[in-house]
Formats: C-alpha cells, structure tokens, sequence
C-alpha cells in the first residue's frame, strides 16, 4: 500500500515540476471510466447481476471441477494432479470475497433507495457465500470481513470468526430476508435477476431451503440448535416456504455469448482447442454405482465408449487388433493390467495411476486424451449453453433427500423418509429431463432400503455437476463410502481447503490463530495443522468420516 501512495506522490509531483511546459489533469479525473457507474449512484440491479453470474461461475468451476474429482463423478486424463491426486495448495476465496464486496455495495443502496427487495436478495446471498467460506476453509473472517473502507486494523487485517459463528450469522440472515421478502410481497419482473426474475416467492423458498441446509450441516455439533430451526421451517410453510418442485430450483444457465457467460469446458471460448473438455472422463465409481442400478441419467450425463473391447482366449498370443468398431486383444495381451470390457460405459478409476491416460489399453497415452476405451462426459458440455447446463446452486432434490434424513434421523421432518428419499429421485430425474424413467427405476434396484446411506447416496448421484455440496455429506456422514485412489496424496479424501499463504504471511497473527484451532489427524501429516486433511470444527469429535 505504502508503495503504491508513494507512487501517485511522484506522479503529481512530476505534473508540478512540468507544470511550466504543460498542464496535468488531476489523477482522480484521469482514472474516470467514462463507461462506468459511480457506487454512490448505482442502482442495485445492475450488481445483482454481478453477483449471481460470479457465483455461478464459481460453483460449477468448483462442482464440474476438482470437486467433481473428489467425489469421484469424473477424472482427468491430463492435468490431473489436483483433480485426481487432491494435490493442492492455495486455493483462494478472493473470489467469494470479491462477491461478498458487491453484496455490501447492493445492500447499502437497496438501503439507501429503500427498496426492501433488494436488501432480501442481499442478505439471501450475503449468507451462501459466507456459508461457502466456511463450508470450504473453516473459520474465516466475517465480523469484520468486507470494511477496509473504515481503515484500521481490525477492518484492513479481520480477525478469523469461527465456523460455529459464521453458520449461525449466516441462518439468522436468511432469517430477515425471508422476512424482509414477505413484506415485499410481489415485485415487478426484474432481467437483471438472473435467477429468478423478480419472483419474490422463489426467492423465499430458496432463502429458507438454504436454512435447511446449513441446519443439517451443523445437525452432528449442534442437533437442539438444528432440530427446532427445521421444525420451525417444516411446521410453518406458509410463512417459511420452501423449494420442493423443479420448477422453483436455484439454477442459472449460461448464456453461451462468450468465455465468460460459458461453460468451462465448452470448445468454442475455451482456447485450448477443445483439450479442456477431451481430458473430462466419467469416473468408474460412479459409472459403476449407476450401471449397478441401471439409472439412465448416466446416458445423460456420459458417452459411450468409442472402441469396446473384447479378450478372447481363443485368439493366438500377442493379438490386437480392432474389427467393425471393436477391438480383440489376445489373454496374454491383458494379463497384469486392468482391462474394463463393458460394451456401453467405462470410468477411469480413482487416483489410479500417474499416467491416467494409460488406463484401459489406450494406444494413444499422453495429453491429447483421445482415449477410444474410457467414456467421455456428454458432449453437451462441449457447448457454450443449453438448456441442462445450468449452475444449480440448491435444487428439489437436494431438498427432498434433506428432509429424507431429517425424518430418517428425527431431526424434526414429519412423514415417511421413504416419501422424501422418492421424492428427491423423483426431481432429479425431471431436473435431467428423464421422468418417463422414473417409476421403473424406484420400484427396482433404487427401491427405498431405509438407510442414511443410500439417502445419501442418491443425493450424492443428484449432485452431479453440483459435486462441492456431496463433499460437504460426506464429511459428515462418510457416506458414500469412497476410497482414496493408489496414487493420491494421501489414502484418505480431504476435508478442506488450505488457507492461502498470502493470509498466512500478512494476516499472521489472526490466520495462525485459526490455523491453531484445527485438529490435526493421521492424515495431516507434514502440512501439519494448516492441511486438507485437518479437522474443523464442524467434524471435530464426530468420527467423521473417519
């Protein structure tokens, strides 16, 4: 900061030294953009759309990204480290901050211009993406977060709140908006609002469905706090309504214009002529989970293998050769490597090699990742839009499968879990457009077992694209129970993101204070307390997951 004042000093002062051969405009006017709008006098509708186009773009950066890696909905063939291996390092919430900034600014004018609409939708996403900090890192500042402008220390270097503090700020704004947004009524059809267009219903059912959430993610730490939020939502639709239909999802689709309104894998604004998308394959964890149940959403979401192939003991020794679209390899030619032969579908398994483009016989391993044996993702993500490729920042389904577990575990649901668990299936099958597929498929290997562990393994399936959300029920129930590939970091799945260096070296004191407040594991090992392996305090003395 000092250098960069001192840097404006030397520029106006040059302007007086020259001032006797030719004039200088003041800094502040030559720094004008003649395009923009000043904050004192922007209309909140214009950062509105800001704010949910960045979150967006974050979530599925996320949820399609490493997350999806994780989680084991996908793998790289290329590029992998992170993805596959969970080989981290900083990973950085500028960007939820960078939000958070607009979300002040859209706030104190919606105050400013009393316009009560805009200060619900403030707080609605005030609270996802201080929830989305804390889901993610862990305490973080909040209290003190977002005001720099008021100078001092307090403000320039925030202290770190804790988690428990945070989800509790985070439900008692989504509180106020509920109530600040059923005041309002109605509204007037809005463009500027990306998601949902001015409906001030949609919006309270997303601002109460988000309490939900958060209720069940503290559910394990705090379950009298969680319980009575969810009963008191559940008891009450009329004053607390909720998402329950498809139609009402939180989702926001891009508008394909340009890299930045895209989808990130698409292959028209990407720049990377396409390898982007070409080194997304299906991973077999959840290719194997859906081929098990004959789910047809993989049909959705994957292509079939290019080449199938077949191992055929009759063959002679060292055969390989690729007759009709199919390739016959001799026995000796799979012996001691894996060989997937299905005909349809084949992921690439998790963390499995240092060479995932190897996997399955490929015979063209390297970068390009145009192996012919492993599925691909669906071509649709190679478009810029579409009508599936949306941000799903809370849907139907994640919301019936909550209620599922919150009736499976009392935590306050009334009704069947098994209405709920069908219910969540049921909308995520529309969600994909497959609801003639439906009704077969729950009254046969999906058919409802009563357990916490296929609830949340059909919300783990629903997540797909949205994967950052099937992290967070992992961590608190180890469900579904995955493993760690061969050639990951570690032979545990991570719980969180590190703290940046950055952080760590100019906000020390109160960064090392967070970081002392982690729970060191077994997994932990050199990153020691600041790993991805470390607990906080939302798995601290569960057993969770492990």
């Amino acid at each position: 900061m000092k250098k960069y004042i001192n840097y404006l000093s030397a520029l106006a002062t040059g302007c007086i030294l020259l001032g006797a051969v030719t004039s200088c405009k003041d800094l502040t006017e030559t720094n004008i953009n003649p395009n923009g709008v000043e904050s004192s006098s922007v209309h909140p509708n214009l950062i509105l759309t800001t704010v949910l186009s960045n979150t967006a773009t974050m979530d599925v950066s996320l949820g399609f990204g490493d997350m999806a890696g994780v989680m084991q909905h996908t793998q790289l063939d290329a590029w992998f480290s992170g993805h596959n291996n969970y080989d981290w390092s900083n990973q950085s919430w500028t960007g939820n901050y960078s939000v958070l900034e607009d979300i002040k600014l859209m706030e104190q004018r919606a105050e400013a211009l009393e316009l009560p609409f805009y200060l619900g939708l403030a707080k609605v996403m005030n609270a996802y993406h201080f929830a989305r900090i804390a889901d993610l890192w862990g305490d973080a500042p909040y209290l003190d977060a977002v005001s720099g402008d008021k100078g001092g220390e307090q403000y320039l270097l925030p202290a770190f709140d804790s988690q428990q503090v945070i989800y509790e700020g985070a439900i008692n704004d989504l509180k106020e908006a509920n109530d600040i947004l059923a005041a309002v009524g109605t509204y007037e059809t809005t463009p500027q609002d990306i998601l949902f267009e001015g409906n001030v219903m949609k919006w309270r059912k997303f601002a109460n469905s988000l309490q939900l959430r958060i209720y069940l993610r503290v559910s394990e730490k705090m379950p009298e706090f969680a319980s009575s939020g969810i009963q008191q939502i559940l008891s009450d639709p009329t004053n607390f309504p909720i998402i329950t239909n498809v139609i009402d999802d939180a989702a926001i689709s891009f508008p394909g214009a340009s890299s930045n309104t895209s989808w990130p894998s698409n292959t028209e604004f990407d720049g990377s002529n396409g390898s982007n998308y070409r080194r997304i394959k299906m991973c077999s964890t959840l290719v194997d989970v859906l081929q098990s149940l004959n789910d047809s959403r993989i049909s959705v979401w994957a292509e079939k293998i290019q080449v199938p192939i077949v191992i055929d003991d009759t063959l002679p020794a060292d055969t390989d050769e690729i007759k009709d679209g199919v390739r016959y390899i001799s026995s000796d030619v799979a012996e001691g490597r894996q060989v997937d032969t299905d005909p349809d579908y084949v992921g690439i398994p998790p963390a499995v090699s240092n060479l995932p483009s190897e996997y399955n016989l490929n015979p063209t391993p390297g970068q390009q990742s145009y192996n012919p044996h492993v599925s691909f993702v669906s071509e649709m993500y190679q478009d810029p839009s579409g009508p599936l490729l949306k941000a799903r920042l809370m849907s139907a389904a994640e919301v019936q499968f909550i209620l599922a577990e919150s009736a499976l575990t009392g935590l306050g649901a009334s009704g069947s879990p098994q209405m709920y668990y069908e219910a969540g299936v049921r909308a995520s099958f529309e969600a994909w457009g497959l609801s003639g597929d439906y009704t077969d498929y729950i009254s046969g290997k999906a058919a409802f077992d009563n357990t916490l562990e296929q609830i949340i393994t059909q919300k783990w399936i629903a997540s797909w694209s949205a994967s950052t959300e099937a992290w967070f029920d992992y961590r608190r129930t180890g469900f579904p129970a995955l493993t760690a590939g061969p050639a990951a970091v570690r032979s545990a799945l991570p719980l969180r993101f590190y703290y940046m260096q950055d952080e760590l070296t100019i906000n020390e004191d109160n960064a090392t204070q967070a970081v002392s407040r982690l729970e060191v594991t077994q997994f932990s090992q050199s990153d020691e307390n600041n790993s991805a392996w470390s607990k906080f305090w939302l798995l601290q003395g569960t057993g969770k997951p492990w």
